[in-house]
C-alpha cells in the first residue's frame, strides 16, 4: 500500500530530493558558478517530468487515504505547469547572467514551487491543499525579492508576501470553518456532508476559501499586489508568475469547487461569475493608460483570469474543459510574449516602456510579425487561437444560463483589445525614434517563434489540447 502511494507521488518525489540535491551541492561547490548548469539541468528535469506524465497514468489514483488524487484533470494541469516551467527557465537564463541575478538557489526555488503547484491541482484534502499552497507561496515570495539591490524588487517581495501571507490566513480561516461543519477535511467528506444542500458555514467556509484562492490567482478585488509584483520583479520572475502559478491556482480552485462542492454548484456558481466580471473589466479598463510594458501584462492577466473564472463559474463539465483549454493557450502566448519582453534592452539596460517598440518592424520584421500574433491572439482575434480560448468559455457560460455573464465577457474583451493592438500601433506605425537593440538570446528568440507558431497553427485542431481538455474534465466533474 505505502510502495503505491510512493509511485503515484514519485514525480513530486523526484523533484524535491533534486532541490534538496542541488541545494546540498552547492554547498561544497562554487555556489553561483554552477547556476547556468542548474538551469540547464532543472529545465531538462521539469520537462521530462512533464512529459512522463503526460505519457503515463491512466484513470484515477489516489494515495495516502485520498489526501491526493492524480486522475486526468491532475495530469493535465501539472503537465501546463512542468513545461511552462521549464520553457521560463531557458528563455530568463541570459536575462538573469546579465543583469548578474543568476543564482544558484534561483532554479531551486522554482522547483519547489512547481513541487507545491503540483501538489495544489492533487489536493484531495484540506491540508493537502494548504501544504501544497504555501510550498508554492513561500518559494515565490523570495524569487520576487531576488534582487537585493533595488528597492522595487523588495518593495514586491515584500508586498507579495504581506497579501499572500493575508489569502494564506483567509483561506486557512475558511478551511477550519469547512472542517468544523463538515466534520472532515477529506474533499470526499466534505461532498457528501453538502449532499442535498450546505449549512450557512459551510458556505461562509467555502466563500472565504474561494476568497484566498482568488488571491493567488490575482482576481479582482484580490488583484492589488499583482502589478506592483509584476513591475518590481526581475522580469523572468515575473514571467513565471504570468504562467505556471496562474494554472495551479485555477486548478485547485477548480478542484475544490467540484470535489468538495460539486453538488451545490448554485452556492459557488455566483460568487466564482462575479469575479470573472470584475476581473475581465478591471483588467480590460485599469490597462488602458499604462506605459510599462510588465504592469499592462498583470493587468493583462488580470482580465485572463476573469476569462477563465467563466468557464469554471458554468458549473458543468463543459466549462472545466474549456478552462483548462483558456489555460493552456493563456501559458503559452504568455511564454512567448515574456521571451520578447526578457529582450527588451537598450545600451546593454533592461528597457519596459511601450514608446520604446516605436517603429520596430522596420528593424526587426520578423519578431515584430510574432509580436503582432501574440497580440492578436491575447486580444482575442480570429483566426488566432487566442480566440478559440475565449469562444470555448464563453459558449460554457451560455449554455450553463449565464448569457448576462457572456455579453459581458464580450464586452470587456472588445475593451481589452485596445491595448493590444496599441503595441502593434506602435511597432508598425510609431515615430521612429532610438528604441531598443532587438538583440534577443537565442533560447528567447525560440521561445518567441514556437509561440506565435503554435497560435497560427493550431487553429486547425489546437493541437488536440481540446480533446486532452475534455477528458481531463470528464475525471473531475462526476
Amino acid at each position: 500500500m505505502f510502495a503505491s502511494d510512493i509511485a503515484i507521488l514519485l514525480p513530486e518525489i523526484i523533484l524535491s530530493v533534486f532541490a534538496m540535491l542541488g541545494l546540498i551541492a552547492a554547498v561544497y561547490t562554487s555556489k553561483d558558478g554552477m547556476a547556468p548548469v542548474l538551469v540547464w539541468l532543472t529545465a531538462a528535469l521539469l520537462a521530462l517530468m512533464g512529459i512522463y506524465i503526460g505519457l503515463t497514468g491512466e484513470g484515477s489514483q489516489v494515495a495516502f487515504d485520498g489526501m491526493f488524487i492524480n486522475d486526468g484533470f491532475a495530469r493535465f494541469a501539472k503537465v501546463v505547469i512542468l513545461l511552462s516551467a521549464a520553457a521560463i527557465l531557458l528563455i530568463g537564463k541570459d536575462f538573469m547572467q546579465r543583469d548578474d541575478l543568476l543564482r544558484f538557489e534561483y532554479p531551486m526555488l522554482i522547483v519547489l514551487a512547481t513541487v507545491g503547484m503540483m501538489v495544489m491541482v492533487s489536493s484531495g484534502n484540506l491540508m493537502t491543499l494548504y501544504m501544497g499552497l504555501e510550498l508554492q507561496s513561500l518559494s515565490l515570495y523570495v524569487v520576487a525579492a531576488m534582487r537585493r539591490d533595488s528597492v522595487r524588487s523588495t518593495e514586491a517581495g515584500l508586498k507579495y508576501f504581506v497579501l499572500g501571507a493575508l489569502s494564506s490566513g483567509i483561506l486557512l480561516y475558511g478551511a477550519s470553518l469547512t472542517y468544523g461543519f463538515a466534520g472532515t477535511a477529506d474533499f470526499a467528506g466534505i461532498v457528501a456532508a453538502v449532499e442535498g444542500g450546505a449549512s450557512l458555514g459551510l458556505i461562509f467556509g467555502l466563500a472565504f476559501m474561494v476568497a484566498g484562492l482568488a488571491f493567488k490567482v490575482s482576481a479582482a478585488p484580490f488583484h492589488m499586489w499583482t502589478p506592483d509584483v509584476y513591475e518590481g520583479s526581475p522580469t523572468p520572475v515575473t514571467a513565471f508568475f504570468a504562467t505556471a502559478p496562474k494554472m495551479a491556482a485555477m486548478g485547485l480552485l477548480a478542484r475544490l469547487a467540484h470535489d468538495a462542492f460539486g453538488s451545490v454548484v448554485s452556492d459557488w456558481q455566483q460568487i466564482i461569475a462575479l469575479l470573472a466580471v470584475l476581473s475581465m473589466f478591471l483588467g480590460a479598463i485599469a490597462a488602458i493608460g499604462q506605459t510599462d510594458i510588465k504592469r499592462l501584462m498583470a493587468y493583462s492577466s488580470i482580465s485572463h483570469m476573469g476569462f477563465a473564472l467563466m468557464g469554471l463559474a458554468a458549473g458543468t463539465e463543459q466549462g472545466v474543459s474549456a478552462m483548462l483549454i483558456y489555460m493552456a493557450i493563456y501559458v503559452t502566448m504568455n511564454v512567448g510574449t515574456f521571451a520578447f519582453i526578457l529582450s527588451m534592452q537598450k545600451d546593454g539596460r533592461h528597457v519596459t516602456n511601450i514608446s520604446s517598440l516605436n517603429a520596430f518592424s522596420t528593424k526587426e520584421p520578423i519578431k515584430a510579425a510574432a509580436i503582432l500574433i501574440l497580440m492578436f491572439s491575447l486580444a482575442g482575434v480570429p483566426p488566432m487561437v487566442g480566440f478559440f480560448g475565449k469562444y470555448a468559455v464563453l459558449l460554457a457560460a451560455v449554455d450553463a444560463g449565464l448569457n448576462l455573464v457572456a455579453i459581458l465577457g464580450v464586452v470587456a474583451s472588445v475593451i481589452g483589445a485596445f491595448y493590444y493592438l496599441r503595441i502593434v500601433y506602435f511597432m508598425y506605425f510609431g515615430e521612429e525614434r532610438e528604441g531598443i537593440d532587438g538583440k534577443m538570446s537565442p533560447l528567447a528568440y525560440a521561445g518567441l517563434m514556437a509561440a506565435a507558431a503554435i497560435m497560427l497553427l493550431g487553429v486547425f485542431n489546437l493541437f488536440g489540447v481540446d480533446s486532452l481538455a475534455e477528458a481531463a474534465a470528464a475525471t473531475l466533474v462526476r
